[in-house]
């Protein structure tokens, strides 16, 4: 089989970010291939231990990917904290070729466009794709479950997943694809106390969710109680429309929103200061006003750091997201960006994001504790970005573990795979499978 046909019959997304379908990314142009093993929110330490345990897997995934492609040059993309605990030095030779390019522990430096600048020195042309400045970058799990596909023909089942925050003991564990939320935090005797919250990724970009009807999707990275009186949570709760209209006649234009923005310390035109000072009326009759908002990486900063007014220019550009997306609009440049000298002085080291965000106190090596099995799983037909899934099974269909229950649609989408033997059940957007 296709080496491409094969990761989209495996059913392999990106397993840390937006769930971008893995083949999607093999296009030819690149000479580097990054893994990205930076693990850019606090708390999370998934492919830390991924890559403690399943090294040679992930290097033999990018291999793989790497042949396929053409590239002669793969780095492994890991924090200082993460290097010094896996014993492993810049410029270090791996097996199958790889070099160990060790990044500073700032955030946010996992972010695709500002890890491709930091391990290689090119900036991706605002709004392009990656592959456009020879690059392409893969989570280092996504390239694990890529060795897997390769090996053993085996689909995603498994996701790897830090159980963190204000728990008793912390803990990185793989369990099936659909594990609810509510069997996970039971099997390690989680509880939610009043006035806490669960998030599903990391405290700065991930979202809130009921750890009653969630589930683990093949994205989920970590699982985090954390107190609502705490920025990380609070932040989250902002009304994109409340925050907009404050911002008109609350901000002082004082620039640090911009000055301390990623994406604008690459050279992009991204200005949070301006885009917050624009009526949301205006935007929506004239939505090209507030193009440069999908240049934003969603990292936080200028929410919960910069603003000295209390605003929110995330949850403005969120909002303005959303309307360019209904709009189809996207900002794509021609131009090259200049990287601003200042920008080594201004970027935010991970401790003292850790204590912004008040999570810093929660921070601890977990302990693994591997395979988890349950006896079931709620698998989601939209996992990815693209087409949800076309499920082939039919209600009271018994199934195994790594049986296909859903077909890719049309266009943009993947498969989707059984991660626990039993009954099927069709649920509107999600196929639910009983156990014994």
């Amino acid at each position: 089989m296709d080496f491409k046909e094969l990761l989209r019959q495996a059913g392999i997304v990106g397993a840390g970010g937006a769930g971008f379908p893995a083949y999607a990314k093999l296009s030819a142009g690149a000479d580097t291939l990054l893994i990205n093993g930076a693990e850019c929110e606090p708390l999370l330490y998934s492919d830390y231990f991924l890559l403690r345990k399943e090294q040679e897997s992930v290097l033999f995934g990018a291999h793989e990917t790497a042949k396929y492609l053409g590239i002669k040059r793969v780095f492994l993309c890991i924090k200082e904290h993460t290097a010094r605990r896996l014993h492993l030095e810049e410029g270090q030779s791996l097996e199958y070729g790889a070099i160990v390019k060790v990044l500073p522990d700032v955030y946010p430096i996992g972010d695709e466009i500002s890890l491709i600048y930091q391990a290689t020195g090119r900036v991706v042309k605002a709004g392009n794709l990656p592959v456009t400045a020879g690059v392409i970058v893969y989570n280092a799990e996504t390239l694990y479950n890529v060795a897997q596909a390769v090996r053993t023909g085996a689909a995603v089942t498994r996701k790897w997943v830090t159980v963190g925050g204000a728990v008793k003991e912390p803990a990185v564990v793989t369990v099936p694809v659909g594990t609810r939320i509510s069997d996970l935090f039971a099997a390690l005797h989680v509880t939610v106390p009043e006035g806490y919250a669960v998030l599903d990724g990391g405290p700065s970009m991930g979202k809130i969710i009921d750890e009653e009807t969630a589930v683990v999707t093949k994205t989920t990275k970590g699982i985090l109680v954390l107190p609502e009186s705490c920025e990380a949570v609070r932040s989250k709760r902002l009304n994109a429309e409340k925050s907009a209209a404050r911002a008109e006649t609350a901000c002082c234009q004082c620039t640090r929103c911009t000055d301390l923005c990623p994406r604008a310390l690459l050279g992009y035109p991204l200005q949070p200061h301006k885009l917050v000072r624009t009526s949301p009326q205006a935007a929506k009759l004239s939505p090209g006003l507030v193009l440069s908002a999908t240049l934003c990486c969603g990292c936080g900063l200028c929410a919960s750091l910069a603003c000295c007014q209390g605003i929110s220019p995330k949850a403005v550009i969120d909002g303005y997201k959303a309307l360019l997306a209904q709009n189809k609009l996207k900002f794509i440049s021609k131009w090259d960006a200049t990287v601003p000298a200042e920008r080594e002085y201004r970027m935010i080291p991970t401790e003292r994001w850790k204590s912004v965000l008040g999570v810093a106190k929660f921070d601890q090596l977990p302990v693994f504790k591997g395979d988890a099995a349950f006896s079931c799983a709620e698998i989601l037909l939209r996992q990815h970005i693209g087409a949800p899934s076309v499920p082939c099974v039919s209600e009271g269909d018994t199934v195994a573990a790594g049986d296909r229950i859903a077909e890719s649609a049309q266009g943009l989408s993947l498969p989707q795979h059984a991660s626990v033997a039993g009954t099927v059940h069709i649920k509107k957007d999600r196929i639910l499978i009983i156990g014994k």
